[in-house]
């Protein structure tokens, strides 16, 4: 009985995932009549908590932890008070980028819930918090623009300050120093920096193009890559590198500077071998994992091993061994989600993230406010390459950058920071809509 259960849950959460991704699409892209896409956003609300229900329930049935019914109804909380402040106080905002984010989120609740429900219930504390610290971002984009767009050395001295925190007090881990311990919580202010970083280059660029502005806003963002780099964080300073590159590109428009990026990218990424141990470690494991698979290649070739023997559907949840993997809960969620859900899954969270990533631009090209375009476009940069980087790293195509994969991996910086970028990208939408500037 125990088998047959696994089987249809595992086939209907595939099947649910790939439909769900599906829609996200053709609502998108072929339905523009309110009818047909207040239909469509039906469905997906729909399926969220289907998928939700299907996965606790499993676990319920094969671990007979009652437990895990604390985690299933707070995970039906939390989305559903998602979409109460964005369906209910914000009737404007996009109900397709919100369907999106509570489904990574309630993937998020169950791959950490079978992993771990110490941090499946942290998590579940974190996302609540967030979300109400959040909730009135969209209001302060709307009444607060412009003191917004003139706080750009707020934004830049705040985010060095503390950048040089964790260089100074920082612990390491992994060969970087990310965090910073207080009482009882772990803080990687990197995560916030980011988004000071974004407002920071947008309010920049809002004000002049100038030769003489340009090169002011390029030596703070080389002094904010070099903080990241000094602490030996050269994941988070490549997301903070390539958010500069296309920020600059799209307010310049200028064809040598995506370019002189790549080129960089090129001349650093030996040089960071050759200087960082840990870095020469994590390529060595990229390059041939099976060749030293008992010391540096153990992670990723643990990850490729879980990838391999889920398949298109799956081991089932509590089926596979995803704990043999390092970090499994953070850097290599994907892994563990590709061996119990199946690699179908996997195929729609991707298409899915791409859908946030194409929202997010789209919001981009279509706002008329220049500042805000930028933000958007910083926002949605930062984004895909956090999403680049955490599942490159799984499927081995590229180096393990120690990136999380947003809102679906375990730790509470990284999610209290996404439900921000998401709020703000929120904002924008039900200003340029209230505006009658979206199309």
């Amino acid at each position: 009985m125990t088998a047959l259960i696994l089987q249809l849950s595992k086939l209907f959460i595939s099947v649910l995932s790939a439909l769900f991704a599906f829609f996200c699409f053709y609502g998108t892209l072929r339905h523009k009549s309110k009818e047909a896409r207040r239909f469509l956003y039906g469905y997906q609300l729909g399926v969220i908590y289907l998928v939700l229900s299907l996965a606790f329930l499993t676990m319920l049935y094969v671990k007979g932890d009652f437990a895990i019914l604390l985690l299933y109804f707070g995970a039906l909380l939390i989305v559903t008070g998602i979409q109460l402040v964005f369906r209910r106080v914000y009737r404007s905002a996009s109900i397709l980028l919100t369907n999106a984010m509570c489904y990574l989120l309630s993937i998020g609740f169950i791959i950490q819930t079978r992993l771990n429900y110490e941090k499946a219930l942290k998590m579940l504390v974190y996302a609540a918090v967030s979300l109400a610290l959040t909730a009135f971002f969209p209001l302060l984009l709307n009444s607060r623009k412009k003191q917004l767009r003139r706080r750009k050395w707020t934004y830049f001295i705040v985010g060095i300050v503390l950048l040089l925190a964790v260089l100074l007090f920082g612990g390491t881990s992994y060969g970087a120093r990310i965090s910073i311990s207080l009482p009882g919580v772990s803080v990687q202010p990197a995560e916030f920096v980011k988004l000071l970083y974004v407002f920071f280059l947008a309010a920049m660029y809002h004000e002049s193009k100038s030769k003489k502005q340009v090169l002011i806003t390029m030596g703070c963002a080389a002094a904010t890559v070099l903080l990241l780099v000094g602490a030996r964080d050269l994941g988070g300073g490549l997301i903070f590198f390539v958010i500069y590159v296309v920020m600059t590109w799209c307010a310049l428009k200028k064809w040598y500077v995506p370019v002189a990026g790549l080129l960089l990218v090129a001349l650093a990424f030996p040089l960071a071998g050759r200087v960082f141990s840990h870095v020469h470690t994590r390529i060595q494991a990229w390059w041939d994992p099976l060749s030293v698979i008992d010391d540096a290649g153990y992670q990723v070739s643990q990850s490729l091993f879980s990838i391999g023997t889920g398949s298109w559907f799956g081991t089932g949840l509590f089926q596979g061994r995803p704990e043999l993997i390092p970090v499994v809960e953070k850097d290599f969620v994907f892994s563990a989600i590709a061996e119990e859900l199946g690699v179908l899954p996997c195929i729609s969270l991707i298409l899915i993230c791409l859908c946030c990533v194409l929202l997010f631009f789209n919001m981009a090209f279509e706002m008329k406010d220049e500042f805000y375009r930028l933000v958007s476009l910083g926002l949605g940069t930062a984004y895909a390459t956090q999403v680049f980087l955490t599942i490159g790293g799984c499927i081995k195509l590229i180096p393990s950058t120690g990136v999380t994969l947003p809102l679906v991996s375990y730790g509470g910086s990284s999610l209290l920071a996404t439900f921000m970028s998401f709020g703000i990208l929120q904002g924008l939408y039900v200003y340029n809509k209230g505006k009658g500037e979206f199309r």
